[in-house]
């Protein structure tokens, strides 16, 4: 087909979308008029059955997991401690948080179709907040008695449905899910009211008839009917009703003649909601439907042969006309493609060639431009100034600035490289922005969470500029804040008059930099000269040993208080150096490594695993943090050296807690709090206990039950789910294959030795 003319393709295209139609059209007849077999309609009509049921399903599975979403925006917590109806209205900011919660139920209400109301009671409140009468008194409202009633066979966390006839006389399903920890910590009740015409829209029958449908609960129960005369009442006295409810086929169909007409029962059962659903046609009616729509489509087919074959002529020589003569403009100007190719072919590929030729033209002068702009600043860095850096920097007088990221360390640990690429890219790129007219700045990065800047200006309004530079360096310590996600430190030299002074401008603005262990991180600090004498060195030798006194005696209030005065003394001496504090703190913690080795037998485990001690403390940015690690560090050498023998049974204790709560939602903090230890040794415990973290550990418990739930139950994959613990289907499916490898719907299928078939949620 590339080889051939565009008119002629069009021509054929035209002529097969006229006689597909045809084709189709004449298809679908013949095979309605096979389906006149009593069977074939029987097989149709449950198959749309089954579609009116899922769609049904979903409509209603939708509308639950928006309760469910709405429960977990935590937005009913504005109103738990209101417990009465004075309270909600008490001042201006409690009617605004109650009327808040109205807003969001409204919001729920505009989401599905077709719900009367929605109200949300909270547990033990004397008033209620519903979308049709605002927010009331509960005796003003209407009973809330059948609520207990329709919690009664409630499973698990999630809500129930309940048909029922409210005090206007509306017939709607209400859908009732409890507030409970997994989502929030108040304690109320959610109900939307949907109404029963809506659910009959998603069950109504598209065939003609005046029978309808039945939508019945497990007993019987009416919940939507044609025949509105019937809701709630018991649908056992229908005919033939009764066989269907009492049989064990989940899904089928059967023949009755009622009162001399042949009538079609097809019924499908919903296991998510445990309702059944009945349709019933007229045989009589469907056959005559066939023969009419047999002589419609021989019409229509006649119709399509006639005017199809006119139509293709006409549109591919009209349609063609253009591109044809583009074809040919082109091929005049130069030789682009082949002269035998289809028109469109030819023009893809010219247009393809010259789209590509732009694209790679454009990105050769960026990179080229970005790359030779960076190498001269990385040269001039280094000493190297150059024609391309003097044209940067063409102004007398430069300062240097180097942006550093606070926490590094934690910053690489919570972003992929990518995301930190794209975060260089638009730092970069914001920097030499900010930076206003007359001012010339370059920004490249050096490595380590380091930003170098080289700020151009000249001599004229000299202290104008400079506060400009401020401004501008202000400006980029904010943007910085919001795109990384971390404070950042700005050094800044002092004024260079040449370009041979970079280098050491550098060297001054890295040593600003770690000012911040004594300053603060977060700052913009400039460079001052040292005073004489600003290489003396200091070191606490007698709080080092108090400290190693109070180590022995296990007294850490004794040792946190010396390291506030090696936190003074270092802070009141204006002279100490960055390497000076950096030997102080290394040296306090190599002599207490050294103690406890020699001194306490076994003390090597609680060095075994963790992280190198000096790299953790040169990579801290200020003295409180440095500080709060040392506390932490000694804090954990005392409950080592501290533990009485009976801290074996921990573990014990730990798994036997897990076994009998891992179907509950467990904060291990409270839970450690129980067993009378801190978060930090529970989580080290059951570690080398079981070889698994806590949150690994609870979630093995979780899916061996699911698992042993899936093989011996029929509970649906949402039941299960809610039973072990988890809070929706998703988290379960997440944790389910990381254990298993595979999803809960195909673990069953391999167990059971069945195919896998798409589980209900």
């Amino acid at each position: 087909m590339r080889r051939f003319p565009m008119m002629l393709q069009l021509m054929l295209i035209l002529f097969f979308v006229m006689a597909v139609p045809m084709g189709i059209l004449t298809w679908y007849s013949d095979t309605r008029i096979l389906q006149n077999a009593e069977s074939a309609i029987a097989e149709t009509s449950l198959a749309g059955l089954n579609a009116s049921r899922k769609l049904n399903e979903n409509a209603l599975n939708n509308l639950a997991q928006d309760v469910v979403r709405l429960a977990a925006t935590k937005v009913f917590d504005r109103i738990r401690s209101f417990e009465t109806f004075e309270q909600a209205n008490a001042n201006y900011n409690n009617v605004r948080n109650t009327q808040m919660v109205l807003q969001e139920l409204y919001n729920l209400n505009h989401r599905v179709d077709g719900v009367y109301s929605t109200f949300f009671h909270l547990s033990d409140s004397d008033y209620v907040v519903s979308t049709d009468k605002g927010i009331t008194r509960l005796n003003r409202y209407e009973s809330l008695d059948w609520m207990e009633e329709a919690l009664a066979g409630k499973r698990g966390i999630s809500g129930v449905w309940y048909p029922r006839k409210l005090a206007s006389g509306t017939t709607v399903v209400s859908y009732i899910l409890e507030l409970n920890r997994l989502s929030t910590t108040t304690r109320g009740t959610i109900v939307v009211n949907l109404k029963e015409s809506q659910i009959g829209g998603y069950l109504r029958s598209s065939e003609p008839g005046k029978h309808g449908y039945f939508l019945l609960e497990s007993d019987g129960t009416v919940i939507s009917h044609n025949d509105k005369s019937l809701l709630l009442t018991d649908g056992n006295a229908q005919a033939f009703i009764p066989d269907i409810l009492q049989g064990v086929e989940r899904e089928g169909y059967a023949i009755h003649e009622v009162e001399g007409e042949r009538l079609i029962y097809t019924w499908s059962r919903s296991e998510l909601f445990r309702w059944w659903i009945v349709n019933v046609y007229s045989m009589d009616e469907l056959m005559s439907k066939t023969h009419t729509l047999q002589r419609s489509i021989n019409v229509i087919t006649i119709i399509i042969i006639i005017v199809g074959a006119a139509l293709a002529v006409f549109l591919a020589t009209w349609l063609s006309k253009p591109v044809r003569q583009l074809v040919r403009a082109v091929r005049a100007r130069g030789n682009l493609g082949e002269s035998n190719r289809n028109e469109l072919v030819f023009l893809d590929a010219a247009f393809r060639r010259m789209q590509e030729e732009e694209e790679e033209l454009y990105k050769l002068l960026k990179a080229r431009e970005q790359d030779t702009r960076s190498l001269a600043i990385h040269n001039l860095l280094r000493g190297e100034a150059s024609k391309q850096s003097a044209e940067l920097f063409p102004e007398p007088y430069s300062r240097v600035a180097v942006v550093s990221i606070d926490r590094y360390r934690r910053y690489v640990s919570s972003t992929n490289p990518e995301t930190r690429n794209y975060h260089r890219y638009v730092l970069i790129s914001q920097c030499e922005s900010l930076f206003p007219e007359g001012i010339h700045a370059g920004c490249v990065y050096t490595g380590d969470g380091c930003f170098v800047i080289v700020i151009n200006y000249g001599d004229a309004e000299l202290d104008d500029r400079l506060e400009n530079v401020d401004r501008a360096l202000a400006a980029l310590r904010e943007k910085a804040g919001e795109l990384l996600g971390h404070s950042v430190t700005i050094g800044v030299s002092g004024e260079a008059e040449t370009g041979a002074e970079i280098t050491d401008k550098v060297v001054e603005a890295m040593e600003v930099i770690k000012y911040r262990l004594i300053e603060g991180s977060g700052r913009i600090t400039y460079w001052k000269p040292e005073p004489d004498g600003s290489k003396k060195y200091i070191y606490p030798s007698n709080s080092e040993r108090r400290i190693l006194n109070f180590l022995d005696t296990g007294d850490l209030d004794s040792i946190v208080k010396e390291l506030e005065l090696i936190r003074d003394e270092i802070r009141s001496v204006d002279y100490i150096s960055y390497d000076n504090i950096l030997f102080i703190y290394n040296q306090i913690i190599g002599v207490a490594i050294k103690h406890i080795r020699e001194n306490h037998v076994g003390a090597s485990r609680l060095f075994t695993g963790r992280a190198n001690v000096y790299s953790t403390i040169a990579s801290l940015d200020t003295l409180d943090e440095l500080e709060d690690y040392l506390v932490e560090f000694f804090g954990e050498m005392i409950r080592h050296t501290a533990r009485s023998p009976g801290e074996a049974n921990y573990g014990e204790r730990i798994i036997r807690y897990l076994e009998e709560h891992f179907r509950e939602e467990i904060v291990f903090e409270d839970m450690a709090k129980e067993i009378g230890i801190s978060y930090s040794y529970m989580r080290k415990i059951i570690f080398e206990v079981t070889g698994k973290s806590l949150i690994d550990y609870t979630n093995m418990l979780r899916i061996e039950e699911a698992k042993r739930m899936l093989l011996e139950s029929n509970r649906s994959i949402a039941q299960i789910a809610a039973e072990v613990g988890y809070a929706n289907v998703q988290s379960f499916n997440r944790f389910f294959r990381k254990f298993e490898g595979m999803p809960p719907s195909g673990y069953k299928a391999l167990k059971s030795g069945t195919s896998p078939e798409r589980e209900s949620l």
